[in-house]
């Protein structure tokens, strides 16, 4: 992916930090306050390879309570990780989430994975008692209408501190690998809403006619996520065509001939050819212009559809849209067909979080090897392509005006996960996800990207499931199981999650 540099890279998490404890303990037991923070400083070095991290420190009184809220607030993390490293009133902890509006997830992660009980002080058993007030915290968080949630596990450290009595080397203990790996999803996952927060999507064109699935509202999309839609029209494309130069021309080939390979004609269907040099270099100005417009509206990703009067001069535009949208979602702008923004928003999720979104639908099942084919005619996203895709000229667009190149392609083989953005009847987006595998299944030569994936059930019960959830007909393929990923970004995006 070095070759395609992002256009816009996606936002890094803020992420907010800080450990508790009781005043009271630090004279009666010297050296807890000073190991505690040593283990808050290891969580914060960890968490660092994925977000920028404010660790506060040690919180151990109401009024510390009250400055790190404040602390916290002033720096608009998006997520706070309450580090339990011991037993605390929960009047410590109450008031930095009363003040500071950020989700909340409590760390119990203990030390060591069992005591020197022969050898064990108090001061040792309360360096590893961070169990010991979640409870509490649970209690008085609900009836504060807090939400929260708990990550329990071992800390992980591979070395064992001096001042400990006991073996706190756990680093490859599964209880340790689990938290942590549920700790980096939290992480992960925090970058979604603060980069949807701050995000410009274009719309251009309209929805495809008649797709009733597809059909939002521009200001319930951006209530329920925080990004921003700039309209666009076509014209404003056309007006960047007409500044595409030669050298920009020459540019997009290469790139096109570094992420594609070129096919010969179909063996099989006779509208999907070799594709001309006339096409080839429509389609590379077109590209260039198509990012063109991504700068110049800032965008962060787009959501595209026109036909166009048929011998119009905008249907010969939007004939080229496929290869351009491709490589613009190969650098950080999913683009996503036939005007669904909603889709548009699943593949950017799927992109923030490093694992794809490719644009799909049900594509035929095969009822021998239970898989069903997911894809499209494009866009499609290379960083999670089986090979390189393949460019076909196309005689034709199926339902659509015009003609051009097409990608076809199939994602890496493997565990995939497709992401559905929908819209319930009450006006509320719903995420589904649904987990499976890509297999090394054959493909039609069409011209459009296919993916075989069997999922857990056989494709009768999984299709009975999936329509019963009132799915719109495009979602996002990525890869990687991600719906435990998928849940959390749900949970701090404050919208309704169905795995599937």
């Amino acid at each position: 992916m070095s070759i395609f540099p992002p256009i816009k890279a996606s936002l890094k998490p803020r992420i907010g930090l800080y450990s508790i404890g009781l005043r009271a303990y630090w004279e009666q037991f010297p050296g807890l306050k000073e190991r505690l923070e040593a283990y808050g400083r290891f969580i914060e070095k960890k968490m660092s390879a994925w977000a920028d991290v404010y660790d506060y420190g040690l919180v151990d009184t109401e009024g510390e309570g009250r400055k790190a809220g404040e602390w916290l607030a002033e720096r608009h993390v998006d997520l706070v990780f309450c580090h339990a490293a011991t037993y605390s009133t929960s009047s410590t902890v109450l008031p930095v989430h009363q003040i500071c509006k950020a989700p909340v997830v409590f760390l119990n992660l203990q030390p060591t994975a069992r005591l020197n009980y022969e050898q064990s002080t108090t001061g040792e058993w309360l360096a590893h008692c961070g169990a010991c007030p979640v409870p509490e915290f649970a209690n008085v968080f609900n009836r504060a209408g807090i939400p929260f949630r708990v990550v329990n596990g071992l800390l992980g450290l591979d070395y064992t501190p001096a001042i400990s009595l006991t073996d706190e080397v756990t680093h490859e203990r599964f209880e340790a690998i689990r938290a942590w790996k549920e700790i980096e999803e939290w992480v992960r996952a925090a970058a979604v809403p603060r980069t949807l927060l701050r995000s410009r999507f274009g719309f251009l064109g309209n929805t495809y006619s008649g797709m009733l699935d597809m059909y939002s509202d521009f200001t319930m999309i951006s209530a329920q996520t925080g990004l921003h839609v700039e309209v666009l029209e076509m014209c404003d494309l056309d007006r960047m065509l007409k500044e595409v130069t030669a050298q920009d021309v020459k540019q997009k080939l290469e790139e096109i001939h570094a992420m594609f390979q070129i096919s010969g004609d179909s063996p099989s269907d006779p509208i999907a050819k070799k594709p001309t040099e006339e096409q080839l270099e429509w389609s590379c100005r077109v590209a260039a212009a198509q990012e063109k417009l991504v700068r110049a509206y800032d965008l962060d990703a787009l959501s595209y559809y026109y036909h166009g009067a048929p011998g119009g001069e905008y249907e010969k535009l939007q004939g080229g849209f496929i290869v351009g949208h491709s490589l613009l979602t190969a650098r950080g702008i999913p683009c996503s067909g036939e005007g669904d923004l909603k889709t548009a928003v699943a593949m950017k999720i799927s992109d923030i979080l490093g694992v794809g979104g490719s644009f799909s639908e049900i594509v035929v099942v095969d009822y021998f090897d239970e898989t069903i084919l997911l894809g499209h005619d494009g866009p499609f996203h290379i960083a999670i392509s089986e090979g390189k895709p393949i460019l076909r000229g196309m005689g034709l667009y199926h339902g659509k005006q015009g003609t051009g190149v097409s990608v076809e392609a199939k994602v890496k083989t493997g565990a995939i996960t497709t992401l559905n953005v929908t819209q319930t009847g009450d006006g509320r987006l719903k995420l589904i996800s649904s987990e499976g595998t890509s297999t090394n299944g054959a493909i039609m030569k069409i011209g459009n990207t296919q993916t075989p994936v069997k999922f857990r059930e056989h494709p009768d019960a999984y299709m009975t499931r999936w329509f019963a959830e009132a799915p719109t007909h495009h979602c996002a393929m990525s890869i990687g199981h991600n719906a435990s990923l998928f849940q959390k970004v749900a949970e701090l995006m404050k919208v309704n999650h169905v795995i599937l």
